[in-house]
């Protein structure tokens, strides 16, 4: 079997700052949303994940234990993201990769199944996320194979 042509140079010069930034950012964000829903539940549960949008209060009705637990969650996988940023390695990418898309997939079959009381444009937004967030870090570590092949 013929091995494919590397990748063009311009792709392979850019896998590593937007693998890192990739992962740091969705650190940042994961770090912002979970200690909004630690710190403030009741307040994350009404109005995430803001810009007038309710999301979560779609599925009511309010549990401060289960809001505090999905913040912990969040404030894991951002530990997951700023690992998978700071080290830079394939293992540790995929890790991270891998651990969101479980939870990722997960969670999108739940909304998916479940609309709560959210109208078309809401769920089709959420879920648009949902897929969006299970499929960009895998994506963020398969680009360490442009430098394996470049």
């Amino acid at each position: 079997m013929k091995p494919s042509p590397p990748p063009p140079p311009r792709i392979t010069r850019f896998a590593r700052p937007v693998r890192r930034l990739g992962f740091a950012g969705l650190g940042l964000v994961n770090l912002g949303w979970g200690a909004w829903a630690v710190v403030a539940p009741a307040h994350f549960f009404a109005t995430f994940p803001g810009f007038g949008l309710h999301w979560t209060a779609s599925y009511p009705p309010y549990n401060q234990h289960l809001t505090v637990d999905l913040g912990a969650t969040m404030l894991t996988l951002a530990l997951l993201f700023a690992g998978a940023a700071i080290a830079d390695r394939p293992e540790v990418s995929w890790l991270a990769g891998l651990a969101t898309a479980l939870f990722g997939t997960l969670h999108f079959g739940y909304h998916a199944l479940h609309a709560g009381h959210m109208g078309t444009t809401d769920r089709v937004l959420s879920l648009l996320s949902l897929v969006a967030g299970a499929l960009a870090p895998p994506a963020l570590a398969a680009t360490h194979h442009l430098e394996k092949t470049g």
